[in-house]
């Protein structure tokens, strides 16, 4: 069972027919093996594929004892001919052929693995993340590297084509707001002082234009201190860009091409033309600024249809500004009460807080049943419908709150049903932009106004009146976009003159020192004819996994974190002895 001079001549998942007769030599891992007799089969892996060996009693009794105690996950080379198999295996492309063995060497044994290497292994996520090495093993988790690799093939290739310099930012610098909290890094040189890790290099990128790079891109590690859930990590990766003398229109369509052809390059899909909806249009009539339009099903304003009414909860909602609104659900007038129930407490879950649900049933036979019949004649009952779109075999569901509220419970209603009734088609793809974002935003607990996004957005030049009289009201130069419900991209026009910086740190009520603290650098920059520029930045990690069909960023990421900032394979965060704090100056309360 001598090696030859190489490890390999073809991968697992290379060889055809067309290889017949052809001596090989295959090193992998041993995946599974399943003994017959006078035969044993080794189906040998590697992230390329899996191909069958066959030893055989009767040419080699020694060789095929000695492949009977190969173990799972053991690392082994194998030489021998490609021959046609006599029971093919539709599901591998390699399943026409198989290697018939001469000899094999074991290049590393292993352990019994605590899980299989199969897509549908037997291993949870937590033991999957302490051995994260072994789980990317699985094709599955290799197959999302493999496409993470080459959708950022794809990105380069357009980037580079269409001018852009990758140019990389540094890691440790000031700490600025953006809107999370920053992971601060003790300086040894300057004891006291701090670095903090860059939530995104959005001041860094500004000043590359105003060094006068023009195209900028990097692909860039940001990180950020929050809470976690299925799309978020505390390190992730943006596709981070920005381009001088451009309007919004030069970006949505550069960034609108460099996304069809990732999708063409990675997908073989052709993206249509993409919809520019408005922020405003996007939570009147979705709840949500990233609404998920591979289905139907809008948000209805019911106020004028259903005033004058005896029903002492709608009129109080009128009276006091409030909203009442609803959503048709299609084909669901056959809800049971029981599931009528579940969707009222679902509603009223503490997350959203709406104080029940309204129903109308609209049956097949023409009848008219609802919650709320004593208030309402079957011909008003009707008339709430029309303004729904509903009818024989439909369901309204509505709710009355407060605005913000009410179009916030509607939208998240109109996820649960389609999720209920499988109305989205999976291999569907809805993307789009959400215009006209807002620039500012009231405080939840001052009101006064606060950036939405971050202070160096543009205002939009039709609302440069209301900077002064009515900021809140105030559009921002700003975008997202939006694929399957999930936000990808974030990008704005920036303020590029001092002046009109000046008039937002005001409304946002920085102080001169505040100011100088925290923008001193970039507010002197403003000062050197710094050109009008504007850009974006792709959520790296939740494109890969809308286009992997994965849960969680977790799922496309090498190694990442679990739901408590946790590093399971590493045991990170940990803890540091005293010396080491002492050197970085920092003493633990």
């Amino acid at each position: 069972m001598q090696s030859n001079t190489y490890y390999r001549s073809h991968t697992c998942g290379e060889l055809r027919m067309s290889d017949a007769g052809v001596e090989v030599t295959l090193s992998g891992w041993v995946h599974r093996s399943r003994d017959l007799g006078g035969m044993t089969f080794v189906d040998l892996r590697d992230r390329h594929g899996i191909t069958q060996l066959v030893f055989n009693m009767e040419s080699n009794a020694d060789l095929c004892m000695a492949a009977r105690k190969l173990g799972r996950e053991f690392v082994i080379q194998a030489i021998g001919k490609v021959a046609e198999r006599s029971n093919k295996n539709a599901q591998l492309p390699t399943g026409d052929v198989e290697i018939l063995v001469e000899s094999f060497t074991i290049l590393n044994a292993s352990e019994l693995p605590p899980f299989t290497m199969d897509d549908e292994t037997d291993g949870g996520e937590e033991l999957r993340m302490r051995y994260r090495y072994l789980d990317l093993r699985r094709p599955q988790m290799q197959q999302r590297l493999m496409l993470r690799a080459n959708m950022l093939k794809a990105v380069r290739e357009y980037l580079d084509n269409e001018g852009f310099v990758e140019i990389e930012t540094p890691n440790l610098i000031k700490s600025t707001p953006e809107g999370a909290r920053d992971f601060l890094v003790p300086s040894r040189l300057q004891p006291g002082l701090f670095y903090a890790l860059p939530q995104s290099p959005q001041i860094l990128k500004q000043l590359l234009m105003v060094s006068g790079m023009d195209r900028y891109y990097q692909i860039a590690k940001c990180f950020r201190d929050e809470d976690l859930r299925g799309d978020r990590q505390p390190e992730f990766t943006q596709i981070d860009c920005e381009m001088s003398f451009v309007r919004q229109e030069d970006v949505w369509n550069m960034f609108e091409g460099m996304t069809k052809h990732v999708f063409k390059k990675v997908k073989n899909i052709e993206l249509p033309d993409f919809k520019r909806l408005p922020y405003r249009e996007a939570i009147k009539y979705y709840g949500s600024d990233k609404p998920d339009l591979r289905f139907d099903c809008k948000i209805n304003d019911l106020n004028d249809v259903v005033a004058g009414s005896e029903f002492g909860v709608f009129n109080n909602i009128i009276n006091t500004n409030g909203l009442i609104a609803g959503i048709n659900a299609k084909g669901c007038s056959e809800y049971s009460r029981k599931q009528i129930d579940e969707l009222t407490e679902f509603v009223k879950a503490p997350q959203r807080g709406a104080g029940g649900l309204i129903y109308i049933k609209f049956g097949q036979d023409g009848s008219i049943k609802s919650s709320m019949d004593k208030f309402f004649t079957p011909e008003r009952l009707q008339e709430i419908g029309n303004a729904c779109g509903a009818g024989k075999g439909d369901l309204v569901l509505i709710v009355a709150d407060k605005e913000k509220k009410t179009r916030k419970v509607l939208g998240e209603l109109r996820l649960e049903m389609a999720k209920r009734e499988n109305w989205i088609d999976k291999n569907a793809w809805s993307v789009f932009w959400v215009v006209d974002m807002p620039l500012f935003e009231p405080d939840e607990e001052t009101g006064e106004p606060i950036f939405a996004h971050h202070p160096f957005c543009a205002t939009h030049p039709d609302d440069v009146a209301y900077m002064d009289s009515d900021p809140l009201r105030v559009r921002a130069q700003s975008y997202d976009l939006v694929m399957n419900g999930n936000e990808i991209l974030s990008g704005s026009i920036r303020i590029h003159n001092k002046e009109q910086q000046e008039k937002v740190f005001k409304i946002l009520g920085f102080s001169e020192e505040e100011k100088e603290r925290r923008f001193g650098f970039m507010v002197n920059a403003f000062k050197y004819g710094a050109p009008p520029h504007g850009g974006c930045a792709f959520g790296f990690d939740r494109w890969v996994m809308l286009m992997a069909g994965g849960e969680t960023i977790r799922d496309v990421i090498p190694f990442p974190k679990n739901n408590n900032g946790r590093d399971m394979m590493m045991d990170a965060p940990g803890e540091v002895d005293n010396d080491q704090l002492k050197i970085v100056g920092v003493q633990l309360l």
